[in-house]
């Protein structure tokens, strides 16, 4: 019997050093050397670049309708036929609609993750002339910030150009 649980022990051993030690340490390595800003989150006092928030305000740019629960991440699994998920995007249009800001797709309907930071240039466009005219600022001034804030994909091909909301508001407000 003792001959039959030496190579158990040993065989429980290896593989605890190799996958509970060692390759844990690799990957912290490694997310540490290529994804430090993302492995180390970027939890500022002005919010998370890499969470969604919730702006209130017309004076700034919103991002998708998602999770008030930073911790409450994924999608909503309701269906195109579902009436909850029908009130909801009327509710939002509606909202939308009352700042002035034309609604987008993207704007009404929450992102799969449930706390996605970025929105579409289009998206951003379709706010343009409602935060101009809420903060008293020219229309081609706040078009040009956005302008700027486009991030285009990764490597150049790599999904689709983004713009971080966070960031964008923080340019927003140092306009003036």
């Amino acid at each position: 019997m003792l001959s039959h649980l030496r190579p158990a022990i040993g065989v429980s051993i290896v593989f605890f050093v190799l996958l509970g030690l060692l390759y844990p340490l690799a990957e912290t390595g490694i997310g540490q050397a290529f994804f430090s800003r993302q492995a180390n989150g970027s939890l500022t006092a002005d919010g998370s670049s890499l969470v969604g928030q919730h702006w209130t305000s017309p004076k700034w740019f919103v991002g998708r309708p998602d999770s008030d629960d930073p911790m409450a991440t994924g999608g909503t699994n309701l269906g195109p036929r579902s009436k909850v998920l029908v009130e909801d995007v009327k509710r939002q249009i509606e909202l939308l609609r009352r700042e002035g800001i034309t609604p987008t797709p993207d704007l009404v309907t929450t992102s799969g993750s449930g706390v996605d930071p970025d929105i579409a240039p289009v998206d951003a466009y379709a706010q343009v002339n409602a935060v101009a005219k809420a903060r008293g600022l020219p229309v081609a001034e706040v078009r040009n910030l956005v302008t700027s804030q486009i991030q285009e994909p990764e490597l150049g091909f790599l999904g689709a150009s983004y713009i971080n909301v966070l960031q964008l508001n923080l340019a927003l407000a140092g306009l003036r």
